[in-house]
């Protein structure tokens, strides 16, 4: 019984440590760069988060999901947000601002899986978010994906 034993031991000491799989922050063979892009606080105004298009005309810039938020605005405002060149043509989502300037607005976060790739190499893709009216005074649009 203690051959067994010794037997085992020496089968996992061969093994070596165990090691979680992890996704590779930064540079990854399987993903690539991680890029983000902010239109920061805008008032009454559009707001745009474009990932910029890589300078290496090989690459092309995935856009893996983004997140608008506003606080309201004077009166309701509904709105088109866009996503422009990706493959799979312009995506269109309506958003809409609370009644009363800085009445918090739920976010509207779309998340992308598979990410979706721009239309070609070296090119932007655009969140836009038009202005949601008079009275609103925060509105932002973040975007986050990767080149490869």
């Amino acid at each position: 019984m203690k051959r067994f034993w010794l037997a085992i031991a020496f089968a996992i000491s061969l093994a070596g440590p165990a090691l979680a799989q992890t996704p590779t922050i930064g540079v990854s063979t399987v993903q690539g760069i991680p890029i983000t892009a902010m239109s920061g606080n805008v008032a009454a105004a559009t707001a745009t988060a474009t990932l910029a298009a890589n300078s290496d005309a090989r690459k092309i810039t995935y856009i893996c999901g983004f997140a608008a938020t506003s606080g309201g605005a004077t009166s309701a405002a509904v709105v088109n947000l866009t996503v422009t060149n990706v493959i799979t043509g312009t995506q269109t989502y309506t958003y809409g601002a609370n009644t009363g300037a800085g009445v918090p607005t739920a976010p509207l976060v779309v998340q992308f899986s598979p990410c979706l790739p721009a239309t070609g190499p070296s090119t932007t893709i655009v969140v836009s978010m038009p202005s949601l009216g008079a009275g609103n005074t925060n509105a932002s649009v973040n975007a986050w994906g990767f080149q490869r």
